[in-house]
């Protein structure tokens, strides 16, 4: 009996190795996404940094007006929620999710017309169980994701939102705060609106052929860089959740391993004390 109980936790022993090498793997490959995930963000944001001091330049100009700033009756809105790929990543998806969910539930009950634009696997999968008709769906791309694809998602959005196919759209997404902290941020991104910029102010420019024209055409740019950096920011986030997610995971099954080690050697040595006691047993019968 004690022989078999041996040979089940050698089996379950090399069983939790296997998986630990696995979870291990997983945590080095996620913590190597983050970092270069966090290195696209970084490289492009002077850029998007560029075209929103400019915007705000424009907007301070108060007889400046665009149909992208101009506030409408909110009827209908659309909410382009921001998830994973994949799961193994603790609470992240159910994290950002349950909010969107809640918001577009709370838009519902106002009488608004509410349309979803998913971004990731989870965001999609999730808003069509529960009866919700995607305006599109991306998943799989946030990891070789371009600015050029972005910036088609985005016209794409324009283009909706000139025609009157929503009044609003708002953004919900996980921010990146630190490998251990990562928090789910909603934020309205059309009419655009309370912009000001931080930095240094600049003397007021003079835009030709209107600072309506010129703004006009940094929407779409500025709203590329506001969806760019949210896919980016919470494909990092995703990774830095998965990565915490294995290494407990790594941790619980070196924890694991040594109960079952100790046990294994503990059933070994009553099977050598048992053998001993038999020897000594038929020892003293034979005298």
């Amino acid at each position: 009996m004690a022989a078999a109980n041996m040979k089940d936790v050698k089996r379950r022993i090399k069983s939790v190795e296997s998986t630990m090498q696995i979870t291990k793997a997983m945590q080095l490959v996620a913590s190597s996404k983050m970092r270069k995930a966090k290195l696209r963000a970084e490289a492009v944001h002077p850029f998007f940094e560029g075209v929103f001091q400019v915007m705000c330049d424009i907007s301070r100009d108060h007889e400046f007006k665009s149909v992208f700033t101009k506030k409408k009756f909110k009827n209908s809105t659309l909410i382009v929620v921001i998830a994973g790929d994949r799961g193994l990543a603790g609470g992240f998806n159910s994290n950002v999710l349950k909010p969107a969910l809640a918001r577009a539930e709370e838009l519902k009950s106002s009488g608004a017309d509410v349309k979803i634009m998913a971004v990731g696997r989870k965001a999609v999968e999730f808003f069509e169980k529960r009866g919700y008709v995607l305006m599109e769906g991306y998943p799989q791309i946030a990891e070789g994701i371009e600015l050029p694809d972005v910036m088609q998602i985005a016209e794409k959005i324009i283009e909706r939102y000139r025609i009157g196919d929503f009044d609003e759209v708002e953004l919900v997404y996980t921010t990146f705060v630190s490998v251990m902290t990562q928090e789910p941020q909603q934020m309205k991104i059309l009419p655009v609106e309370n912009l000001e910029y931080l930095g240094e102010k600049q003397p007021s420019t003079i835009y030709d052929p209107s600072p309506e024209e010129v703004f006009d055409s940094l929407v779409p740019q500025y709203l590329c860089g506001m969806l760019y950096s949210a896919i980016i920011d919470s494909y990092a986030s995703e990774q830095a959740a998965r990565r915490t997610a294995m290494e407990s995971a790594t941790d619980n099954a070196g924890e694991m391993i040594d109960k079952l080690s100790l046990l294994y050697n503990r059933a070994r040595q009553a099977q050598i004390t048992q053998e001993i006691t038999e020897i000594s047993s038929a020892s003293l019968n034979s005298d």
